[in-house]
């Protein structure tokens, strides 16, 4: 059951400050870095560029989905999940890029090619970019929309 002051829209709260915890970890994981923590530099492969734009990227998320829920309007469920979903995916694009270099279309002549992996990356960049789309430009489209049917001008 959902509390009728969130307009339905709660997925997109929980989606949000999820999406800001992910950030503040990976904040941390910068600040490792600068410092030289152990095992860090394996994990992120030198790739602290791509780790800022993860981060930022999360907070970037985070931030729309905010403004949507902050606008009370009603949206289906299908839009609420593919905003939360696509602005996951969307962001952990930059963190496997940071995790997994060869995935970074930057590093392509340093780096070996991991053959179906980059494939498989592809895919989750598009299927990411597709959803992040819609939830996103549908979102839009339905506050736009309640605009237009408003009494107040």
């Amino acid at each position: 059951m959902q509390d009728g002051k969130h307009a339905g829209n709660v997925v997109l709260l929980r989606g949000a400050t999820l999406w800001i915890l992910m950030a503040l970890l990976l904040a941390w994981c910068m600040v490792g870095l600068y410092h030289k923590t152990p095992y860090l530099d394996v994990i992120f492969a030198g790739k602290f560029m791509r780790l800022l734009q993860a981060h930022i990227d999360f907070l970037l998320m985070s931030a729309l989905i905010l403004g949507f829920y902050a606008a009370k309007v009603p949206l289906p469920w299908h839009v609420c999940w593919a905003m939360v979903v696509g602005g996951f995916t969307n962001s952990s694009l930059f963190l496997l890029q940071a995790i997994f270099p060869a995935l970074d279309p930057t590093m392509a002549a340093q780096v070996p090619s991991i053959g179906i992996w980059s494939q498989v990356f592809e895919v989750y960049l598009f299927a990411s970019l597709i959803t992040t789309s819609y939830g996103f430009g549908k979102g839009a489209v339905v506050i736009f929309r309640s605009t237009l049917k408003s009494n107040t001008h």
